[in-house]
């Protein structure tokens, strides 16, 4: 299980913490709203193999860089803006990438990284904490560092359906941050698109899924039964966290016929 010194949130209290680090806290291992299944999907779409270079933003629990890292690709590198958690991922992912990991202290929409030195960027579940603004900038830094014909893969929130009113916009953005201490503002299809069109990228695939982060079923999908068990085993002992896990649900379900997870695969022209 994370540690909250290990997670660097130690000393906050359990009714105040990030929701995605008070469930890594509590033994959840993969945090993307999507799951495993759009990881995957996301993944094989992108098709990293041992000629690749690579950059993953925000890495966070480093689930999914060592399913890049099992791929062999030739460089990895994972760009983490806080200083204590990039020195963290690269301790864990060395020990699988060897020389082929680095780690880079920098924010995604600015990385210190060669223009078209990449051939795959991706990044997941960090889009979504941004503005406008903040998005597309992350995304034309993206696309800065490919190479022509690299490909670019995200896993974010989407707001459903594309017609979906400016009220209930506001509405979703404004409780969730309320209640999950994260900033969070999620696009349409469409929007995304946009952006990613905007950067002079194509997309050639798109994938979506429910919000079930909290469900019985993707947990078990997610974690597996001793994962599940590790998590109840934590939340029976930690009132404040399960009190916290109850109303995220509660959210998510809320919620559930206008926010879900959505990927795509872009190329680079």
């Amino acid at each position: 299980m994370a540690t909250d010194a290990a997670l660097g949130i130690k000393g906050i209290q359990e009714e105040r913490q990030p929701g995605h680090w008070l469930l890594a806290s509590l033994g959840k291992r993969v945090l993307r709203p999507g799951g495993r299944e759009l990881t995957n999907w996301m993944l094989s779409r992108l098709a990293i193999g041992a000629n690749d270079r690579v950059v993953e933003f925000a890495p966070g629990m480093g689930a999914t860089a060592r399913q890049t890292l099992a791929a062999k690709p030739r460089e990895y590198v994972a760009v983490e803006r806080d200083a204590a958690a990039a020195a963290r991922m690269c301790r864990k992912l060395a020990a699988i990438g060897g020389d082929a990991v680095r780690c880079v202290e920098n924010s995604a929409d600015a990385t210190g990284l060669a223009s078209a030195s990449y051939s795959v960027v991706y990044g997941e579940a960090m889009l979504s904490l941004h503005t406008a603004e903040q998005k597309r900038r992350i995304i034309a830094e993206a696309a800065r560092l490919l190479e022509p014909g690299g490909r670019y893969g995200i896993h974010e929130l989407c707001l459903t359906p594309d017609e979906i009113d400016a009220d209930s916009r506001r509405e979703i953005s404004s409780v969730m941050s309320r209640e999950i201490h994260v900033g969070v503002q999620p696009i349409t299809s469409s929007e995304w698109r946009e952006l990613l069109a905007e950067a002079g990228l194509r997309v050639v695939a798109e994938s979506h899924a429910p919000m079930h982060l909290l469900e019985p079923r993707r947990l078990i999908a997610d974690e597996g039964l001793l994962g599940v068990a590790r998590i109840a085993c934590n939340l029976a002992r930690r009132p404040a966290a399960r009190a916290r896990v109850k109303t995220m649900r509660r959210l998510f379900r809320k919620y559930t016929e206008q926010m879900g997870a959505i990927a795509f695969v872009a190329v680079k022209a």
